[in-house]
C-alpha cells in the first residue's frame, strides 16, 4: 500500500501510452484504485472534489477567452496582418518569415488559442512563403513556432490553468508572461536573421518592383488598419485586469464582446457564424473541463495515498545530494519530455499539481515556477511525435510539404524554445518585475 501511487501513476502513463481517451484513463484509474486505497468511501469524496472544480470562478475564464480566440478565427484579422506585415519587412531577406513571427505574436495576444492560430497562418503564408522561393523547413518552423506564442503571451488559457492550479493570481501570471514572451519572439526573429545570413536564398526579399506599387503612406494606412484590431484587444483584456478594473474572469467576458464587435466591424459576422463559433467554443470548453474533472479524480486519490508525499522524499533525496536548483532542472526536463507524448493540459492537470507545491517548499517563487512550466509546456505543442502544432500545420499545408519537412523545421525554434526557457532561469527578473512594478502598489 506505501507504493500504491506509484502503481497508480505506472497504470495511468501504460494507459495514456496504449492510446486510451485521456479523461477515462484519469477517471477509470482514480475510480480503480481509490476503492483499493479508500474503499467504498471514495464515492462521498469524489462528488465534493468535482463540485469544487465545477464552482471555480475563475475557470469561467476558459470558456470566454476560448469564444474570443474563435470568433477572431472568423474575423479576417490574421489575413489583414499577415498581408500588411509581409509588406512591411518584404524588403530583407527572411522578411516573411519575421513577418509570420510578429503576426504570430499579435494573434497570441488576440486569441490564445494555437489550433486556430496556426491553421490559418498555415493556410496563408506557408504557400506565399513557398511561391517566393522559401526553403520548406524553413517556412514550416516559423509557422508551428509562431503559432504556439499564444501559450505564453497574454491573455493565455493555460496561463488561467496553471494559476488555479498553483494558486498563483491570475493577473499576475499574465503581467510575468509579457516579457518572457518578447523573449522569445526576440529569440525567432535572430534564428531568422542568422538562417537567412547563412544561407541568403533560404528566404529571398520580395521584388523591390512589388514592394514599390505602395506609397508609404499606403503602407503606413495599412498598417494602421491592422494594428488596430489586436491593440484594441490588448488594451480591453489586458488593461482591465493590469489597470484594476476588472478582473481576468470579467476580462475574458471583455476580450469575447471585443471580438465580437471587430468581426461585425469587420463585415464577417452573421448568425451562422455566431452559431459555428458557440459550437467550437462549446466542444472545446468540454474538452478541458471534462479532463479537469478526471484530473481532480486522480489527484485526489494520488494524494490521499500519499502520492505526493512519495515525490516530496524522492526530490528531497536529490536535492539533498544535488542541491534544489539540479531538481528544478530534473523536474523541468521531466516536463520537457513528457511533452512529446502528452499534451498541454494533461501535463497541467496531471503533473503541475504534483510537483508545483513541492518546488514552492523549496523556496522557489511561485510566479517564477508557473512561467517556467508555460515557457516549457510550449514546446510540448512543437516536439514530435504527438506535437499538436505540427498535425494541424501538416493538415493544411500543400501536398508538396511532408512530416520530413515540418519535423526537420522545428527543431531550430524547440533549441531557441528552451534557451529561452534557460534565459528565464538565469533571470527570474523577467517574470517577477512587472508584476511588482505594477501591483506593489
Amino acid at each position: 500500500m506505501e507504493y500504491l501511487p506509484g502503481w497508480m501513476f505506472l497504470a495511468l502513463t501504460v494507459l495514456l501510452m496504449a492510446g486510451f481517451p485521456v479523461t477515462f484513463t484519469l477517471m477509470g484509474t482514480a475510480l480503480c484504485f481509490g476503492l483499493i486505497g479508500f474503499g467504498w468511501d471514495f464515492f462521498n469524496l469524489l462528488p465534493l472534489r468535482i463540485w469544487g472544480v465545477m464552482t471555480n470562478v475563475t475557470l469561467l475564464a476558459v470558456p470566454l477567452f476560448v469564444f474570443m480566440g474563435v470568433m477572431l478565427e472568423r474575423s479576417g484579422l490574421a489575413e489583414e496582418l499577415l498581408d500588411t506585415m509581409g509588406l512591411l519587412f518584404g524588403r530583407m531577406k527572411g522578411g516573411l518569415a519575421i513577418s509570420v513571427v510578429v503576426v504570430g505574436a499579435l494573434l497570441g495576444a488576440s486569441t490564445g488559442i494555437v489550433g486556430a492560430t496556426v491553421v490559418t497562418m498555415g493556410l496563408l503564408a506557408v504557400p506565399t512563403m513557398l511561391k517566393r522561393g522559401y526553403q520548406k523547413e524553413l517556412a514550416t518552423g516559423t509557422v508551428a513556432a509562431s503559432g504556439t506564442l499564444g501559450q505564453i503571451i497574454p491573455p493565455s488559457v493555460v496561463l488561467v490553468l496553471i494559476g488555479d492550479i498553483v494558486g498563483v493570481p491570475v493577473g499576475d501570471l499574465f503581467m510575468g508572461a509579457v516579457l518572457p514572451g518578447m523573449v522569445l519572439v526576440a529569440l525567432y526573429i535572430i534564428y531568422i536573421v542568422i538562417a537567412t545570413f547563412i544561407w541568403p536564398d533560404c528566404a529571398p526579399a520580395i521584388p523591390k518592383e512589388e514592394l514599390d506599387a505602395f506609397t508609404p503612406m499606403m503602407l503606413f494606412n495599412r498598417v494602421g488598419r491592422a494594428m488596430f484590431p489586436p491593440l484594441f484587444l490588448m488594451v480591453a483584456v489586458l488593461g482591465s485586469i493590469f489597470f484594476g478594473i476588472a478582473s481576468p474572469t470579467e476580462a475574458a467576458a471583455v476580450g469575447a464582446v471585443g471580438a465580437t464587435i471587430l468581426t461585425v466591424a469587420n463585415q464577417k459576422f452573421s448568425m451562422k457564424i455566431l452559431q459555428e463559433v458557440m459550437y467550437s467554443t462549446m466542444q472545446l470548453t468540454c474538452m478541458v473541463f471534462i479532463i479537469l474533472v478526471g484530473a481532480a479524480a486522480f489527484g485526489l486519490v494520488f494524494r490521499g495515498t500519499g502520492g505526493d508525499t512519495l515525490v516530496r522524499e524522492f526530490l528531497s533525496g536529490i536535492a539533498h545530494t544535488h542541491g534544489k536548483w539540479f531538481v528544478l532542472a530534473f523536474v523541468m526536463g521531466l516536463i520537457f519530455i513528457i511533452g512529446f507524448f502528452l499534451d498541454f493540459i494533461e501535463i497541467t492537470f496531471i503533473h503541475v499539481p504534483v510537483l508545483a507545491p513541492i518546488m514552492i517548499e523549496f523556496g522557489f517563487d511561485p510566479l517564477w515556477f508557473c512561467i517556467l512550466i508555460a515557457v516549457n509546456l510550449q514546446t510540448s505543442f512543437m516536439t514530435p511525435p504527438f506535437g499538436f502544432s505540427l498535425f494541424y500545420l501538416k493538415a493544411v499545408t500543400p501536398p508538396e510539404i511532408t512530416t520530413g519537412h515540418i519535423y526537420r523545421g522545428i527543431v531550430p525554434f524547440v533549441l531557441f524554445q528552451l534557451i529561452g526557457l534557460l534565459i528565464v532561469v538565469f533571470f527570474p527578473i523577467l517574470a517577477t518585475w512587472l508584476p511588482k512594478a505594477v501591483f506593489s502598489k
